[in-house]
This record gives structure tokens, C-alpha cells and sequence, in this order.
């Protein structure tokens, strides 16, 4: 049996608007763990990332709508945030006192967007609220990162952009994938014996998902300042696919 090993990038740098992710990241990892290998899996959290690419908002420089005001005294929220939860959205698909779920422009249905204010640096003296957005295009971004990587160390990987979302029909957030490249976001087993020589009928594995899930045990949600995790020793699979993979077809969706 294989052994799977998770290595957290401690101590990383506050990281800016335009900053060189890939360098951060190879110097934080050769300064714990050595060199990027072949078969690593980079699990990235999706704040550092849409930092980098600058995907902070100053509140002050929003303008609501009308609706958004209408839907700001709906789910108490402030309507400057409501402005731009609507404009990275397709459609609101519910709301209620403190909660705006929505389907994103990337067609995650989720909270608020995506749109956080937790660890996102402020600026002295809080003249201007700041919130991060997801990045542009994940699944690029991902894309890039892995080809960086590449050109940096001659190293094979994968890059998993991860988020924390909650679910529905459970308490508690857990780790997911936004963004995929070097590996398949969504692992297909129909057809695949079962211990009793049987060939499973419906079974689809979220395996970006999965490993979103496990490194952001590492990650933490609050303070632990561990924003990249390394993956090493995960068992190869056949082909690759972006996260939009894992997004269910409209037509499957029995809950809106």
C-alpha cells in the first residue's frame, strides 16, 4: 500500500498583488522539504492566489444597485458587498437572514460568491473595507502555476487551487477544488469490478476534491498562516480534467 505524505509550506510571506507565487512557493519548500519531485501535487489556497492577481475590492469604490439594496435588507448584508456578490453571479439561488447563496459566473453554487474578508489585510486605519474575490479563471490560473512550476524545477506536477465552503446538507466547511491542472478533477469508476466482481454503475470520485479536503487539514481556516501544501506519494491516475469537470449538469440538479 502506498503512503500518502501532506508537507505544509510554513511561514510563507504576506502575499501582494502581482507577487511571483512560484518563487515563494520553491523557496519556501526547499527551505523544509527539498525539491519539487515529479508525481508532487501543489494544493494552493484560493486567497494567496487571487491576491496575486490582485482581486481585492474596496468597498468604498462600490456603487450598489437598486436590487442589490432590496436584496442587502433581505439577507442583512452590507449592500456594497451585495453589489459584487451580483456581479460575479449567475443567478441567486437563495436567501434568508445572513445567507446570499448564489450560482457563481464559474458555476459553483456557493455563499456570498466566493467573496471573503477574513485574512485579507486591511489598511491602517480601516478607512477602506477590502474583500477578496475568487480568482479570474481557477482552472488558468492552475494551468499557469503548473507551467511555472515546470519551467522552474523540470518537475511533472499537479495544481489544485483550493476553497472552504460549507454544504448543504451539513454543518461545517471542508476543503474544495476551484481550480485543476497536472491531474483529473473528477475520477470515473463505472465499469470498475467491485470486490465481488461486480462493475460499479454510478460511482464518480471528486479526486481534486478529495485532496483539497485533506490539505486544508494542514491549512486550518484562521490563523495558521499555512496557505500551500505538498502533496507526495499520491497513487497515479489516468488522465486529467479541470475543476469545471466536477460541476453537476443543470439537468442533474434535483435541488433548484
Amino acid at each position: 500500500m502506498s503512503t500518502l505524505t501532506l508537507l505544509p509550506l510554513n511561514g510563507l510571506p504576506r502575499v501582494r498583488p502581482g507577487d511571483d507565487l512560484v518563487a515563494i512557493l520553491l523557496r519556501a519548500l526547499e527551505r523544509e522539504h527539498g525539491e519539487l519531485r515529479t508525481g508532487d501535487v501543489v494544493v494552493l489556497a484560493q486567497k494567496i492566489v487571487s491576491k496575486a492577481e490582485g482581486r481585492i475590492v474596496a468597498l468604498d469604490t462600490v456603487e450598489p444597485s437598486e436590487r442589490a439594496r432590496e436584496l442587502a435588507a433581505r439577507a442583512d448584508k452590507d449592500p456594497r458587498l451585495v453589489e459584487l456578490i451580483l456581479r460575479e453571479s449567475n443567478e441567486v439561488v437563495r436567501t434568508a437572514p445572513g445567507v446570499l447563496v448564489v450560482e457563481h459566473r464559474l458555476g459553483f453554487v456557493l455563499a456570498n460568491a466566493g467573496i471573503d474578508h477574513s485574512n485579507v489585510e486591511q489598511p491602517e486605519g480601516g478607512a477602506e473595507e477590502r474583500v477578496l474575490l475568487l480568482p479570474e479563471d481557477p482552472d488558468r490560473s492552475a494551468a499557469d502555476l503548473r507551467a511555472r512550476l515546470r519551467a522552474a524545477t523540470g518537475a511533472q506536477v499537479g495544481v489544485v487551487i483550493a476553497d472552504s465552503w460549507g454544504r448543504p446538507w451539513r454543518l461545517g466547511t471542508v476543503g474544495f477544488a476551484i481550480g485543476v491542472a497536472g491531474l483529473p478533477a473528477l475520477v470515473d469508476l463505472r465499469g470498475t469490478p467491485d470486490l465481488e466482481g461486480r462493475p460499479l454503475q454510478v460511482t464518480e470520485v471528486g479526486h481534486a476534491d478529495q485532496l483539497a479536503a485533506a490539505a486544508s487539514i494542514l491549512m486550518g481556516q484562521a490563523a495558521e498562516s499555512v496557505p500551500a501544501v505538498v502533496i507526495r506519494g499520491l497513487p497515479r491516475t489516468g488522465g486529467e480534467s479541470p475543476a469545471t469537470a466536477l460541476l453537476r449538469p443543470r439537468r442533474q440538479d434535483l435541488f433548484r
